[in-house]
């Protein structure tokens, strides 16, 4: 790839040509005698590599920094293959040396109790990602909530697996993420009452402050469950903004709030759902979407 430089710069030799780059070969060179200036010229782009056989595979580096991995992703490993740099096989006795190593690296990556805590953390939380199925965003607020809790040493006599659970809780309340404690208690195997006991922990000693939940954010997750029609959920929707702007959603439970708006919604528009559908689409009980219908049928004249 030839590419002219500066049409105004002239050979030094000639005076008449102007001077070229060839960046394939890296030489500057009068554009009419052909005379070589420099046959070094540095590259001011991106240091590409290509470490496959593909030519346009060109990746800098490995995957990225994350707080979600114990290491944040900057560990080395020593390549698994017995060869050297010019890929000649090892000797024995090199083989030999290069296997303790290998051994001794992967210890050492572990060896503090912090690093095997994490390891064992993220570990869950990397199971919990694809039973709930969060997003990066939320992972790495949790992995962050995570090592600010053990930083300030509030793992220690506490269940791992429940402290995690419950950074992931407070990382899905954040992002206005729609997941209930009872979904995170499941998908963990982990009493509710365990995980909200170490939430409320995680709120009080690291002083988090959790936004509201939006029963708005909830009416698609139970609208899907229960099979409702996207006309139900346009009316659940705007419902629940009138709800709102009359200040009646304040106290309430979002997800029961926001399945009450969708019977609402279906006994309004016609649609064919009971109770209990929704109650369970919504994990919520009957009596709390009676409730819940009650007040809104009340405030909202319906």
């Amino acid at each position: 790839m030839v590419e002219r430089v500066n049409a105004k710069e002239k050979c030094p030799r000639c005076g008449q040509g102007a001077l070229v780059t060839d960046s394939s070969t890296g030489e500057n060179f009068c554009g009419k005698c052909g005379f070589v200036i420099t046959d070094k010229v540095d590259e001011s782009g991106p240091e590409w590599r290509s470490f496959s056989n593909e030519g346009e595979n060109k990746s800098r580096a490995g995957v990225p920094t994350s707080l979600a991995m114990h290491d944040m992703g900057l560990a080395t490993v020593i390549n698994p293959q017995n060869r050297d740099a010019t890929g000649k096989p090892l000797t024995a006795a090199m083989k030999s040396t290069i296997e303790r190593l290998r051994t001794w690296d992967s210890r050492s990556q572990v060896h503090e109790p912090v690093d095997r805590n994490f390891r064992q953390a993220f570990s869950e939380l990397d199971r919990l990602k694809d039973k709930l199925a969060v997003g990066d965003a939320v992972i790495e607020k949790t992995a962050y909530i995570y090592r600010k809790a053990l930083e300030k040493g509030l793992v220690r006599g506490r269940s791992i697996s429940a402290l995690i659970a419950s950074a992931l809780y407070a990382a899905c309340r954040d992002t206005e993420t729609p997941r209930t404690l009872k979904d995170i208690a499941q998908a963990s195997n982990i009493k509710r009452k365990d995980i909200a006991r170490c939430y409320r922990l995680l709120l009080r000693e690291l002083n988090l402050k959790m936004p509201v939940v939006n029963p708005i954010n909830c009416i698609s997750r139970i609208a899907s469950k229960a099979g409702l029609s996207e006309k139900t959920k346009r009316k659940a929707t705007k419902i629940l903004q009138r709800a709102e702007e009359l200040k009646i959603s304040a106290g309430k439970d979002p997800m029961g709030l926001a399945a009450a708006a969708l019977y609402v919604a279906c006994v309004t528009l016609g649609e064919n759902k009971t109770q209990r559908d929704v109650a369970e689409a919504a994990g919520v009980t009957e009596v709390t979407i009676r409730n819940r219908y009650k007040g809104l049928k009340v405030a909202l004249n319906l």
